[in-house]
């Protein structure tokens, strides 16, 4: 297998910085249509006697209208849904980043050995952080071995597993209210 750059070397989705813009096009041209053919349907009740042809165009017409109001508030709650969660998903990254510094600050870890548990944790295997380092797949072994030593673990599940119960130890928030 070959070494792989992590995810957070590479910028951002393109498609995803575009989607917001994408969608607000939409929602213009939705904006568009449907004052064209309210224009369209008042016109034609003012034009000519109201029969049940230019009655239904109107209601579909104001059924549009609706359906853009009704759409782009929708659209603007789950743009704001999705910055909170983004905003969430970030601070979880501070928060196991604090995590994980604190612990191998604790632990008593040299410098190297901290760049391998690092590896280790965004799940590269031995023959990668080797790779990663420069360094021979028997000297990243062996300083796996004392990270887990001076974690008091036996292996990498068992490390990993330290951080992740870190994070869940804290209070459950459910919906902003914190859970007892």
């Amino acid at each position: 297998m070959t070494a792989t750059l992590p995810m957070s070397n590479f910028p951002p989705n393109r498609r995803a910085r575009l989607r917001p813009a994408v969608l607000l096009a939409f929602v213009l041209i939705q904006t568009i249509a449907a004052a064209f053919f309210l224009g369209d349907a008042a016109n034609d009740l003012m034009a000519t006697p109201a029969d049940y042809h230019t009655l239904f165009e109107a209601f579909v017409a104001l059924a549009l209208v609706a359906g853009v109001i009704l759409g782009t508030r929708e659209l603007r709650v789950a743009l704001s849904r999705l910055r909170d969660q983004a905003q969430a998903l970030a601070t979880a990254k501070g928060a196991l980043a604090d995590v994980i510094a604190a612990e191998f600050e604790r632990w008593g870890l040299t410098p190297a050995e901290r760049d391998v548990g690092l590896l280790a944790l965004k799940g590269f295997d031995v023959a990668e952080i080797a790779a990663l380092r420069s360094a021979a797949q028997g000297t990243v072994r062996a300083q796996l071995s004392q990270i887990y030593a001076k974690a008091g673990v036996s292996g990498r599940a068992q490390f990993a597993a330290i951080f992740v119960e870190e994070l869940l130890a804290g209070p459950l928030e459910t919906d902003g209210a914190k859970a007892t």
